[in-house]
């Protein structure tokens, strides 16, 4: 990797960081320690202190491991939108010295059951609106189910809009193996010691690949560490900034710069579980928000409400994000507010960024320069011979952030990984190129994949899920362009002999939005006669993808 970006690495910061040798905990221990009484979490309206969170974590991590028998090295699940509950779960899993698993909670029933068998957790951590999804796994591996009321935090009145889901009621659940959250804090039970360490599992977010179910990514508290330290330091963020978290937890890129940074550096970090444009102006100027990240269709919807200009929000000095390209104009709009919208670049697999912006001297569209002890390449696919400037290749890195390996999926780590000069690269899948400063960009994917709104959907997991329908003989899954979106997700189908003419597209398109995610269910279905293939076989799935471009182009 050539050295032409420390040119415009920001200025005063060192280009190696010291990734502390502790666990995730510790951080809570310090914060507690060092802000007790300052707010930690602020939703709508209420506020948790550093104090007030660590006696609930603990109390968490008592019940998980006097009731539920988690010891260290389990698996347990975390499903539920952001909230304090998350947040506690999220860091109560920890001081009990498991892993946590973190699910996107638009999953349903179906996409749950692989989670539960692949990552052999007995244990999860739940919201009560999404107990039915779950409460047909129980018996079928898991055992224990502790089910949350965001209600439950809901203690002081609020003038913000609170979203049903968010105000509804405790509900009362006495089936066998459900703990409320309520009775579990109630309980009092206190954890045993911490025995993990830097090198042992903290955190497997799931990932979908090109072929197969999704695969959990195995992360150390070192690796998790290394990337919420990073992005607090990268922009010299002090822990007298306000934080909101826009962006869900359960990804990485929100997970580690919305809640586990802000935690380490004491940073106050207010909360809202749902995107509302007009929530998240109210709670910018009544908490004087420094920074927060998001992705393109949340500041496009953020700029474009009618209401803007009636609140204050000169106190935001920073918007980030990454997962899609900024649109240039919209950049714009924000630099036109004194604002500078900086770019990154992550995935699962290297729990957020391994590429960021210099604050200074931001890109537009750019994935940024590699940041502490990263180092990148653009390579040939099939020599991995690195490229000169302005050629396209596959974006490789090297780095602390990057995982362990694939969970379970010894073949899935040994293809995710190349050996280039002795040293141990992923392979990100992503088609890039550097311009003469040694800054990224992205040019395509390598893999199959569709960026629907931020969210990656993987085609072959859609598939997989889409022949559960009786009527589909064969299914191909493409991208169709979609002017808000970006990208949605088509279906090309061939229907079985007995079906045809007996099931619509619509009808399949309704059965696919109630078996699977809503982001990743197929919004357009196209019958057709039958799928072109190659001579072995396979499906020819770029051909079809490029007849849907020139259709629309």
């Amino acid at each position: 990797m050539s050295d032409r970006h420390f040119a415009y690495w920001p200025k005063g910061l060192p280009r190696h960081m010291t990734i502390p040798e502790t666990d995730l905990f510790y951080n809570v221990d310090v914060s507690a320690k060092r802000f007790p009484d300052k707010p930690y979490l602020v939703f709508y309206d209420t506020t948790i202190s550093f104090k007030e969170f660590k006696d609930e974590a603990e109390r968490i991590a008592g019940f998980l491991e006097h009731e539920c028998g988690v010891k260290k090295g389990d698996r347990v699940l975390l499903f539920m939108q952001n909230s304090p509950q998350f947040v506690l779960a999220y860091y109560g899993i920890l001081r009990a010295n498991a892993v946590v698993v973190p699910i996107n909670p638009m999953n349903l029933t179906n996409e749950l059951r692989h989670y539960v068998s692949d990552s052999g957790a007995v244990t999860a951590i739940i919201a009560q609106d999404l107990y039915a999804q779950m409460k047909p796994l129980l018996g079928e591996g898991l055992q224990h189910i502790l089910v949350a009321a965001y209600s439950d935090y809901l203690k002081r009145p609020t003038d913000l809009k609170v979203p049903e889901f968010i105000a509804a009621p405790r509900l009362p659940i006495a089936d066998p193996g459900v703990t409320l959250w309520s009775d579990a804090l109630a309980k009092e039970l206190q954890p045993g010691p911490v025995t993990v360490g830097p090198d042992d599992l903290c955190v497997m977010p799931y990932t979908s690949g090109t072929t197969g179910n999704p695969k959990g990514c195995m992360h150390t508290h070192r690796s998790a560490m290394s990337t919420l330290v990073a992005g607090i330091q990268w922009f010299g963020i002090q822990q007298d900034s306000t934080f909101m978290a826009v962006l869900p937890f359960f990804h990485v890129t929100g997970m580690q710069g919305a809640m586990s940074g802000p935690l380490f550096c004491g940073i106050t970090v207010v909360l809202l579980p749902r995107w509302d444009r007009e929530a998240a102006a109210q709670c910018v100027q009544r908490y004087g928000v420094t920074g927060w990240t998001a992705i393109p269709t949340m500041i496009i919807d953020f700029l474009m409400n009618p209401n803007l200009d009636k609140y204050d929000l000169s106190t935001i000095t920073r918007m980030s994000g990454g997962g899609a390209a900024m649109p240039e104009a919209i950049a714009q709009k924000l630099l036109d507010r004194g604002i500078t919208y900086v770019e990154g670049y992550g995935l699962s697999e290297t729990i957020a960024p391994t590429h960021i912006n210099p604050p200074d001297r931001a890109k537009k569209q750019c994935l940024g320069i590699p940041i502490f002890d990263v180092e990148a390449r653009v390579v040939d696919p099939q020599t991995f011979t690195e490229l000169p400037p302005g050629e396209v290749g596959e974006i490789v890195v090297n780095g602390p952030q990057v995982f362990l390996g694939y969970w379970n999926n010894p073949q899935g780590t040994a293809d995710a990984f190349v050996d280039i000069g002795g040293k141990r690269f992923f392979r990100t899948g992503d088609l890039g190129r550097t311009d003469e400063d040694g800054y990224f960009f992205m040019v395509d994917r390598l893999k199959r994949m569709i960026n629907a709104s931020g969210y990656k959907v993987w085609p072959a997991e859609v598939e997989a899920l889409m022949y559960q329908h009786p009527a589909i003989q064969e299914a191909c899954v493409i991208s169709a362009k979609d002017a808000h979106r970006g990208e949605t997700v088509k279906c090309l189908v061939s229907l079985k002999e007995a079906y045809r003419g007996k099931v619509t597209e619509q009808e399949i398109v309704d059965w696919a939005s109630r078996n699977m995610a809503a982001y990743k269910y197929p919004r357009i279905v196209e019958f057709i006669e039958t799928l072109p293939k190659s001579a072995t076989g396979k499906v020819q799935w770029r051909a079809l993808q490029e007849r849907e471009q020139e259709r629309t182009t």
